[in-house]
């Protein structure tokens, strides 16, 4: 197990061994819940975990922030809960979920296979496959947060998800047995909680490479060690709805498609280096009628990824600006590369020229050094860490893990905006400074 899965699972194990039996959902108000977020570095996926099933255990998941729905293992010797209640067909729940099927399992009774239940489908958007899984309800628990420290620990009692096989998750970290889906749909996790415990439907993500970074959901403020109210200077954009979806199908015309996109996106009016405008085409940065185009953001892609036209353009002028700068033979999948040595070093990470994306509401979101460039082979070389996506990728920019790195980006789902900080090495402080120790 690496030491991020480590980090991960001694922690929720510590918060959740102090949950008792008779733990409220809730008491007085409720303002956010937080998580705790590792990054599992032979993957680049980012990991969090809830707590689930009675008796209450850890269950660690790959984070997704535009996926549908959580979805969870339940192979035979994977679950294993006295509260595991499949959602009966025409059920409250098959209705919420769009659920059409009725179906019974040869197999059953157990957790995933029972009769007269409905079925989701249950993507793993990092292999990009699906499969049909049963609708059910368990026991979730989270901790409170005021944005500072974490606070009492609150139970939603049968809280919605999906049951899955693991053969489904082959490509996910190790130990990770399913997805948390936090896109715009009505079984997410946003969703879902802001139904059952009266949060806003909002979520916020502030993640690292090292040690931990945080996820949470509901209302502000974000405060980071030492003091830094995170929430109180954020720029805001709108996120745009891709009216065609953008998930993964398991066959011809699922409905699924026939869906506005679940993940989030937003719009990149221009792109400038070293404060130079970049020329591109117009075309590639909308969404099209087909749901072609645009720019999305994803947890589960690591580096951005461009369509070949853009990454061309921009990789040309990053490179002419900083021409003196000799480069290195490229390090797959990355095209740009310098002996680290020569590019020097800043508190925003490498010295290279930034890269600015902007945005509607005429907002810029700079990626300096830290957030554009990745140090391989043992720190020697410094590559641009843009990746290029080919000639005809559904979306043309797909902001990835790397780029999000120590900014808090706010998906505020009910005002339809994002707000983001840009880089927080900036304000002395990082993603991996939130107090995860209980206020005295």
């Amino acid at each position: 197990m690496s030491s991020s899965s480590s980090i991960l699972l001694s922690l929720i194990f510590s918060l959740f061994l102090s949950i008792s039996p008779n733990t409220a959902r809730t008491s007085g108000k409720l303002r956010a819940l937080v998580l705790p977020v590792t990054k599992d570095r032979s993957t680049g996926q980012y990991l969090t975990a809830i707590g689930q099933k009675t008796p209450l255990r850890p269950v660690k998941l790959t984070l997704d922030i535009g996926g549908k729905a959580l979805w969870v293992a339940c192979d035979r010797a994977e679950y294993n809960s006295s509260t595991y209640r499949p959602a009966q067909c025409n059920s409250p729940q098959c209705k919420l979920a769009k659920s059409k099927s009725c179906d019974n399992c040869w197999d059953g009774p157990r957790p995933g296979c029972n009769d007269k239940t409905c079925s989701n489908v249950v993507y793993n958007t990092v292999e990009r496959s699906a499969q049909i899984g049963e609708l059910a309800t368990d026991v979730v628990a989270f901790q409170s947060t005021d944005g500072a420290n974490p606070g009492r620990n609150i139970r939603a009692p049968s809280f919605l998800f999906s049951c899955g096989s693991l053969f489904l998750g082959e490509k996910l970290a190790n130990g990770a047995r399913g997805i948390a889906g936090f896109g715009r749909s009505d079984i997410s996790l946003p969703s879902l909680l802001s139904s059952a415990l009266g949060i806003s439907k909002k979520f916020t993500i502030c993640l690292t490479s090292s040690s931990k970074g945080v996820l949470f959901l509901g209302d502000g403020p974000y405060v980071m060690q030492p003091g830094r109210i995170i929430s109180d200077r954020l720029s805001y954009t709108p996120l745009l709805v891709n009216p065609v979806s953008t998930a993964y199908p398991i066959f011809e015309n699922f409905p699924d498609q026939s869906w506005p996109s679940m993940e989030y996106f937003i719009g990149v009016e221009s792109v400038k280096v070293n404060g130079k405008i970049v020329e591109l085409s117009p075309e590639l940065l909308k969404i099209n009628a087909k749901g072609n185009g645009g720019t999305k953001i994803s947890t589960v892609v690591p580096y951005t990824v461009l369509h070949t036209s853009l990454y061309n353009a921009i990789t040309k002028a990053f490179t002419k600006s900083i021409s003196k700068v000799p480069r290195v033979k490229p390090v797959s999948p990355f095209g740009t590369c310098y002996k680290a040595s020569s590019l020097g070093s800043t508190r925003l990470g490498a010295g290279v020229p930034p890269i600015e994306f902007v945005l509607r509401n005429n907002v810029t979101w700079t990626f300096f050094g830290a957030n554009s460039m990745i140090y391989v082979n043992n720190s020697e070389v410094a590559c641009l860490a843009f990746v290029d996506g080919g000639k005809k990728p559904r979306t043309s920019i797909v902001i990835g893990g790397h780029q999000l790195e120590d900014n808090l980006l706010e998906f505020d789902i009910v005002r339809s905006r994002l707000g983001f900080s840009n880089t927080l090495l900036g304000r002395q402080t990082t993603c991996a400074n939130f107090n995860f120790t209980s206020k005295v």
